[in-house]
């Protein structure tokens, strides 16, 4: 099992990714330990739901770019990669990714304060500084609905 840091690793290496593109590559490095492979989708999901990985849609497609909560890690092997995939590198318009990466935690956030979920919210919080330090955004209004929130479940 990988990381969301490691899925963060792998995507770096290479700038971006797509989906099967990085299943690709967990599976190679599976097969290189003489594992069983993540279930990528899975995994990317929670990457994403973490705000390590952003899904940036694109004119070809989905693209998996690094997130603002990441520290990409590369896993055991990984440096190979970029010699076994025929993937080129690939760059993403940071500023892009982070508009996504706001956009997403503004719909997490809402979902978060009517659901009242606690730690949820807690974590969205988090999150914002996390964003606000990596992307041209300002998340002010939206940390102080996290708050008010937070002060309502407790």
């Amino acid at each position: 099992m990988l990381t969301d840091d490691e899925l963060a690793g792998i995507v770096d290496l290479f700038g971006a990714l797509r989906r099967p593109e990085l299943s690709t590559a967990v599976s190679e490095l599976a097969y290189r330990r003489g594992a069983e492979p993540t279930d990528v989708d899975a995994a990317v999901e929670a990457a994403c739901s973490a705000f390590v990985l952003v899904a940036v849609p694109g004119e070809e497609g989905e693209l998996l770019a690094v997130g603002p909560t990441a520290f990409p890690t590369l896993p055991d092997g990984a440096e190979d990669l970029p010699h076994i995939l025929d993937v080129e590198p690939r760059s993403v318009d940071r500023e892009r990714v982070g508009r996504t990466a706001e956009e997403r935690l503004r719909g997490e956030a809402a979902r978060a304060v009517a659901a009242g979920d606690a730690d949820r919210i807690a974590t969205l919080r988090d999150v914002t500084y996390d964003l606000e330090a990596w992307a041209p955004v300002a998340l002010d209004t939206l940390r102080e609905r996290l708050d008010a929130a937070a002060e309502g479940t407790n």
